[in-house]
């Protein structure tokens, strides 16, 4: 018996903090101005994709001291941004990474509820900890917070989360017929929660929102947040990019799902995806190169070689060799803020590592970064990414994937044009949305026992 084609899930990430961004690019626009977010909004949902994903960064990132300023250095609110977007949509769901180290659950809770509610149900959550001190600095919590506990405390949260959002349930709504006020029986909103990071206790006060609850997406890769997704997400961002590894981890953690008592299609598994695509093969692969080498300038590689020296290389020739020097490995890091830094457990075998592939390829510091660094998953012309894209889907590498084009706000437009059109004529992508909430795009069902009486009638 023939097996079915899966269904792709496509993704919009609209690009934060970053090393993608090729800000040499004519077409390279504001990450600040709403009409950017807007238009690759616009552009997400007029290829059907699922839904938009916007990063957060909550503390400007240094590097010696000073502000890294090779990519972008602002972020605007997230919460802020989704719902003027919810505006201009009425479709694409609006997913929004939001830390549960540096907030509290009433106020994200409220934030999410809302926003379910100006969407039309159409609210996600990326759920992250944050691991340094730097960053807690903002919130006058350095260091608060030991690394150990992030997932902790992360679970709790969600769970305190969801005791706020069921604290409205649909037999607890009376509707106003002739005014359209929703009055409230005496239960309404009532919680109480006592746990090891969170004692309190009142009336929630917004009601029961389209979905019930965001989706709630997870992006840590331990095997403690592996299996916290498989426990609590209904989707991971992850970072296999390729089919093996993808393959891997999507075994693996489709794997844990039933000690909870969970389907294989509750969980949807969606790794970020670069892409570069032409008109042929050929061209693309050119395109493929250009990108690389524009988005690894020459200050670019030393910056980057510095989250592994530990040293200001400044003064080094990023079209030259390698520094013979070792990695300092004592005292503070250089670079603040990084998720990088934690990338390179061993210092010292890394950069030998580096000396070794540079000598023996003839690379010079720039040469090597754009080698070793993250290159395009899907690099052809629209037909071959297509082909890609499902052969990698129907391999059950993965669900799906999270989009990041190389420039913003335009560089998805090629990719609705001439890619999707060819998934469609597929059978693999949706043609028109079927539903009206993220949920009903992401084929997930709704929290158990809980509907929304509004929705219903």
């Amino acid at each position: 018996m023939t097996k079915p084609l899966k269904q792709i899930h496509l993704a919009a990430h609209f690009p934060g903090v970053n090393n993608t961004t090729v800000w040499s690019d004519p077409r390279a626009g504001s990450h600040i101005e709403f009409s950017s977010f807007a238009h690759f909004a616009r552009t997400a949902e007029r290829a059907k994709f699922d839904f938009l994903f916007l990063a957060e960064g909550l503390r400007l990132r240094e590097q010696g001291g000073k502000i890294y300023d090779l990519d972008v250095v602002g972020r605007p609110d997230t919460f802020t941004v989704l719902a003027a977007l919810a505006a201009v949509t009425d479709h694409l769901g609006l997913t929004g990474t939001i830390n549960s180290t540096f907030n509290e659950p009433y106020e994200v809770a409220r934030q999410f509820a809302s926003l379910d509610h100006l969407s039309g149900g159409r609210s996600a959550w990326n759920v992250v900890t944050s691991w340094d001190a730097f960053t807690g600095e903002n919130f006058r919590r350095g260091g608060f917070l030991p690394q150990e506990e992030r997932y902790s405390r992360a679970k709790e949260f969600l769970a305190t989360a969801n005791e706020l959002f069921d604290s409205w349930r649909g037999d607890e709504i009376l509707a106003d017929q002739e005014t359209g006020r929703f009055l409230a029986d005496a239960k309404a909103g009532a919680f109480v929660h006592t746990g090891a990071h969170f004692d309190i206790h009142g009336r929630f006060n917004v009601p029961r929102s389209p979905q019930g609850r965001p989706v709630v997406f997870q992006a840590g890769d331990s095997d403690e947040g592996r299996e916290f997704a498989a426990k609590e997400a209904d989707a991971i961002f992850s970072r296999h990019g390729t089919l093996a590894a993808g393959q891997a981890f999507y075994t693996d953690v489709k794997a844990r799902l039933p000690k909870y008592g969970r389907g294989r299609d509750q969980l949807l598994i969606l790794p970020a995806a670069t892409f570069a695509l032409a008109d042929t093969d050929a061209e693309a692969e050119e395109l493929a190169r250009e990108v690389r080498r524009q988005q690894v300038s020459g200050a670019t590689a030393l910056k980057h070689l510095e989250f592994v020296w530990n040293r200001d290389l400044s003064a080094y020739d990023p079209d030259g060799p390698l520094p013979d020097i070792d990695p300092d490995v004592g005292g503070d890091h250089i670079s603040q803020g990084r998720a990088q830094v934690r990338m390179y457990r061993d210092p010292v075998a890394t950069a030998r590592e580096w000396r070794e592939l540079a000598a023996a390829n003839q690379w010079s510091i720039r040469d090597l970064v754009i080698h070793t660094g993250n290159r395009q998953n899907f690099v052809g012309s629209p037909a071959t990414i297509a082909r890609s894209l499902n052969d990698f889907v129907q391999a059950d590498a993965s669900d799906g994937f999270i989009l990041v084009p190389h420039t913003t706000p335009t560089g998805l437009d090629e990719f609705a044009d001439k890619v999707v059109p060819l998934l469609q004529e597929q059978g693999v992508f949706r043609t028109e949305y079927e539903g009206t909430t993220l949920r009903d795009h992401l084929g997930l069902a709704h929290p158990d026992g809980i509907r929304d009486e509004r929705a219903a009638s």
